[in-house]
């Protein structure tokens, strides 16, 4: 069994078993985060069966995933990193799953591209959950605004996606966010990464975006 694989195995046993010992029900999706690895290390995975997988730029996608895709149509692309408008037009094209938006004129764009391929794409709004000048995401108070805004202009937003801030116990972020995806009402909630995925489930996170404890250190 291939590394990557015997760690997504492992990965997926630990969730199960949180799950059940936190009598939580919830379907849990592993988004393996396969940005800067090579398709050495992606394709056995493809070939277990694992579905989910999330680059965070555009052209690299692309380039790794175009073929892939038109060979197996069960394969669910994500982006997850920062989508600029004048990459909107190829993302749409390409990815299932988009977990970054975080304006009004970033969800316009997407809603327009998709429109005119007459896709439907999966939304997450990205949260700045530790209100960070240089991360991305919608400040908390201005976030009822931009899901009215999608909602008018027809876009699927299925959850929320944060990224807490590096170095400190993210429990009380992952808190804040499982409460306000509750008060908006989605079911859906995109948080948890290599390092604190764990706690993320203990905060009914459904989409675990892990990279490195699948694939190995990036170099």
């Amino acid at each position: 069994m291939h590394n990557s694989v015997k760690n997504l195995v492992d990965i997926n046993n630990n969730i199960e078993a949180t799950l059940s010992d936190l009598k939580i029900n919830n379907e849990v999706k592993i988004v393996a985060v396969s940005k800067t690895f090579n398709l050495d290390k992606i394709l056995p995975l493809i070939e277990y069966g694992h579905v989910h997988y999330g680059e965070n730029k555009v052209q690299e996608a692309i380039d790794k995933w175009t073929d892939i895709k038109k060979e197996n149509d069960k394969i669910k692309l994500h982006m997850i990193g920062k989508l600029q408008t004048n990459k909107v037009k190829f993302a749409v094209k390409l990815f299932d799953y988009i977990h970054s938006v975080e304006s009004e004129k970033l969800a316009k764009k997407i809603s327009d591209e998709a429109n005119k391929i007459n896709k439907k794409i999966k939304i997450f709004v990205q949260v700045n959950i530790g209100s960070e000048n240089q991360k991305s995401g919608i400040d908390t108070d201005q976030l009822e605004k931009l899901l009215v805004l999608c909602k008018k202009i027809e876009l699927d937003v299925i959850g929320l996606m944060c990224i807490p801030p590096i170095k400190v116990d993210p429990s009380d972020y992952f808190s804040e966010m499982e409460r306000l995806n509750n008060f908006f009402g989605f079911k859906e909630l995109s948080m948890g990464m290599s390092s604190d995925y764990m706690t993320a489930l203990k905060n009914s996170a459904t989409y675990l975006r892990i990279g490195s404890s699948i694939f190995g250190k990036r170099s």
